[in-house]
């Protein structure tokens, strides 16, 4: 499966564009052994197919004259013999060249979902879940037509045509040629029609993304829209994005009904021509009824791939526009595989130092100015302030989720920058204000940092972050089935999951986004408790707005405006009578 990753990963330097020829180096190529069989297979299949229209010769200028029952047993014997064998070839045909499509179908889903899970969080934050589950599961399909049923269909009526061909010029030249000049004006106007459909195919993808993408994202917030009456504004949005997907759909028809009415005209007036034709030279004498009839069926057999091409033309553009498509995202460079990312971090002790680091989300809109800290390995970092200083811009580029555009971040006084992303993040934890819960038991979403802990392990993680306290109440305890996003549990109850599946991850770094926001005040008391043990000697940054957590906290930096305003721990800040003195007070107050 190279043959999308070894493209070249810079999507900006050209547009991707498949041609059949690189998909037939990448796709078809290293499959040339099951290719192969089934070309024979296909030749076999044509060949058979043609006894039929010959046989039916024989019968009417042979068998039936001479009253021949003996002939008439062979030949029906030999038109037995054929329809087998064409049965034989069609199922092993599918068996080989179908269930190869299906399987390099999935392969390819398998190897696109790869890469976007690859993919840094920034692309994540500016594209669609909804428009990428369809680039993952429709855009491949197409590929199915290329070493499918598509290839049977372009391959075997190919060769089927070509000796239909040879056949009719040595029964009658002339009638051949006549047939001809329809037939070649029916390829002129596929070929246009092919020309204009490609584009249509790959806008109709990126539209059905886009449509998908809203569709997820309504039956995600459908608790807003009802909340908020929305659901007239949620059903013209999505009918708009319909109606877009209707109009593409409409052009393709309309081009493949173009040559479809085409070819039913063209074909038309070739076999009125040839019944003309044919009728003369049967009166003449010069054609027997046998041969007109061996003639006829072999041109229909001659007609009707190339008629047949059109369906396979528009199957064959659907699929390289789906493959440009997932080219276009196979090109993306994955977050690990920067070349300067070279540093494999073995044991991780945890001292995290910012030196001068800015970034921007946007060019020429500063988040953060200068940020300058040092995170001892065991120590707990506050960071206090209002919403939008740019807390959660300093947690997530110790997460490595963001980079930044100047200074340093080091961890163990490594680059940040440098650190192969895998080595850092398997000693990090992560527990985030919204956390997210898979779909499945408790006991799957504790347990997914390490699916392979033991029963004692998951137990001490349930028990220090008080998940007994509500599961001991559960019919089926930790088997207890959460919903989507853990919907069938409390705020609360989320959040201990979530904090116990950081504890049994074991993590050297901890980084809290307002781990306590969702707690009531009894539970915020219990999950201190445990926030304690899971904090205790590891290095720990927590954003946090309830300023009563954080009193024990080795330093706290209050962030304004993106910037270090205040630093100290809560007793020095209380003592400034700054800005943490203010948030605090105020708190108090409420």
């Amino acid at each position: 499966m190279q043959h999308l990753k070894d493209r070249p990963k810079d999507s900006k330097k050209r547009k991707p564009k498949v041609t059949m020829a690189s998909a037939f180096k990448t796709i078809i190529w290293p499959r040339r052994k099951l290719v192969f069989i089934g070309l024979i297979l296909i030749v076999i299949r044509s060949l058979s197919g043609l006894i039929l229209p010959w046989q039916s010769k024989v019968l009417l200028d042979d068998v039936v004259p001479n009253k021949d029952v003996d002939g008439l047993y062979m030949l029906i014997g030999i038109v037995l013999t054929a329809i087998l064998v064409q049965s034989v070839t069609s199922f092993l045909l599918t068996r080989i060249l179908s269930v190869q499509a299906q399987y390099l179908i999935s392969e390819l889903r398998a190897q696109v979902q790869k890469k976007v899970l690859s993919l840094p969080i920034s692309f994540f934050d500016s594209t669609k879940s909804g428009a990428l589950v369809s680039r993952i599961m429709t855009d491949v399909e197409g590929v199915r037509n290329l070493i499918g049923t598509g290839l049977v269909q372009l391959v075997g009526g190919s060769f089927t045509a070509i000796v239909s061909l040879i056949i009719l010029i040595k029964l009658n030249a002339w009638m051949t040629l006549f047939v001809f000049v329809p037939l070649s004006l029916f390829g002129i106007v596929a070929l246009k029609a092919f020309k204009y459909i490609r584009p249509v195919f790959r806008n109709r993808g990126k539209i059905n993304a886009e449509v998908t993408g809203r569709l997820t994202e309504t039956l995600a917030g459908v608790r807003v829209i009802k909340a908020f009456n929305a659901e007239d504004q949620e059903n013209k949005t999505f009918e708009v994005g319909v109606e877009r997907l209707f109009q593409n759909v409409k052009k393709s028809l309309t081009a493949t009904a173009l040559m479809t009415s085409s070819s039913t005209f063209l074909i038309g007036v070739a076999t009125t021509g040839i019944m003309g034709i044919g009728g003369y030279y049967m009166i003449d004498g010069s054609m027997t009824t046998g041969e007109f009839l061996f003639f006829t069926l072999i041109l229909g057999f001659m007609i009707a791939p190339i008629v047949q091409m059109s369906n396979i033309g528009s199957q064959l553009t659907e699929a390289l526009a789906g493959l440009d498509r997932t080219e276009e995202l196979m090109n993306i460079a994955a977050e690990d595989e920067q070349e300067d990312r070279t540093i494999e971090l073995e044991k991780v002790k945890g001292d995290i130092k910012f030196k001068d680091v800015s970034f921007e989300y946007e060019e020429g809109k500063p988040i953060l100015h200068h940020i300058d800290f040092e995170a001892p390995s065991g120590s707990v970092t506050a960071l206090v302030g209002s919403s939008g200083s740019g807390k959660s811009t300093i947690a997530g580029l110790s997460a490595t989720f963001l980079n930044p555009q100047s200074g340093q971040i080091t961890i163990d006084g490594h680059d940040l920058s440098k650190v192969k992303l895998s080595s850092f993040r398997q000693n990090l934890g992560v527990v985030l204000q919204d956390e997210f819960l898979f779909e499945g038991s408790i006991r799957e979403n504790i347990m997914f940092p390490r699916p392979h802990a033991t029963e004692e392990q998951l137990q001490h993680a349930v028990k220090a972050a008080y998940v007994n306290e509500f599961t001991d109440r559960f019919e089926d305890g930790l088997e207890t089935l959460i919903g989507e996003r853990g919907v069938k549990l409390s705020g609360g109850q989320r959040q201990r999951i979530a904090i116990a599946r950081a504890i049994l991850a074991d993590p050297r770094i901890i980084i809290l986004d307002e781990a306590t926001s969702n707690l009531d005040t009894e539970s915020e008391g219990m999950i201190q408790k445990s926030l304690s043990e899971l904090t205790n000697d590891r290095t720990t940054i927590v954003i946090a707005h309830r300023l009563s957590t954080i009193k024990r906290a080795d330093q706290i930096l209050v962030i304004e405006s993106g910037r270090i305003a205040e630093r100290g721990t809560h007793d020095e800040l209380l003592n400034l009578k700054g800005r943490y003195y203010d948030l605090y007070t105020y708190q108090a107050k409420i």
